[in-house]
């Protein structure tokens, strides 16, 4: 498996939130299961269990973050393609950018580059129209602009 690909900014917002939960929210959680076990009976305390959930996810979440951050290929800001398909108006107009899901750009849908329309588009430039196999048969889009943000 490749590693993940992420710009800067993703790269320190995700160094950030990790940062958060295994300080802070740590804290935070143990506090909520210590203050739910005072309650008593721990087989039906419904706040211990939901504190006790809620760690879990937090800690599968830390350990996600790790990993990424661990094996991420810092890379120049990835393009965000605005396209058009086939019969549509420009005002129906739809923003993409192709990189990990963890990226972030307002106003653009994140894709994967190994999506079908991802694909596609890699390495295609304003003006151009390029055709795709999607599930329900082929679609042709044209690209009204590439965008590096």
């Amino acid at each position: 498996m490749a590693n993940p690909q992420l710009s800067q900014v993703a790269y320190d917002k995700l160094q950030a939130e990790f940062d958060d939960l295994t300080t802070r929210g740590r804290i935070e959680v143990a506090n909520k299961i210590e203050l739910a076990r005072e309650e008593g009976d721990l087989k039906e305390n419904a706040g211990y269990h939901a504190a006790k959930d809620e760690q879990g996810h937090m800690e599968g979440r830390i350990r996600q973050l790790e990993h990424l951050l661990e094996n991420a290929e810092i890379v120049e800001a990835a393009p965000v393609y605005t396209i058009v398909y086939e019969g549509d108006s420009e005002d129906m107009a739809e923003r993409y950018l192709i990189g990990n899901m963890e990226e972030e750009v307002e106003g653009a849908d994140v894709i994967s580059s190994t999506s079908p329309l991802g694909a596609a588009l890699e390495g295609a430039s304003g003006g151009d129209t390029v055709t795709y196999e999607a599930p329900n048969g082929s679609l042709t889009v044209t690209v009204l602009k590439v965008e590096t943000l």
